[in-house]
């Protein structure tokens, strides 16, 4: 398989558009844009935006505001998993502490 970029033909609100895309990724591009064709059309048919060029800064509004929602979610799961890490190895260290065998570690 080759990784050089080759050209991608999408639809877009029944405009086509070409990138230049690496094999590995044309079906990620092909669906970015299914899903942006979706959302600008929602956004359309809403009928408060006329223009192409304002329907597709909403729908990169939209799309922004949602991976920094995604961004902080998981930045706020991470700090929940380090803390239990950190609690679950206190404990196993307070048990290995009190426990009056020997252990091999």
């Amino acid at each position: 398989m080759s990784s050089a970029a080759e050209p991608v033909k999408v639809n877009i609100l029944d405009r086509e558009y070409q990138f230049a895309c690496p094999e590995s990724e044309r079906e990620a591009l092909k669906e970015a844009a299914r899903q942006l064709d979706e959302s600008m059309r929602e956004i359309k048919e809403s009928g408060r935006l006329m223009s192409l060029e304002r329907i597709a800064l909403q729908a990169a509004l939209n799309y922004c505001d949602e991976t920094l929602k995604l961004r902080r979610n998981q930045a706020a799961r991470s700090d929940v998993i380090d803390s239990k890490i950190r609690m679950l190895a206190d404990q196993l260290d307070q048990a290995l502490a009190d426990s009056p065998e020997p252990h091999p570690f």
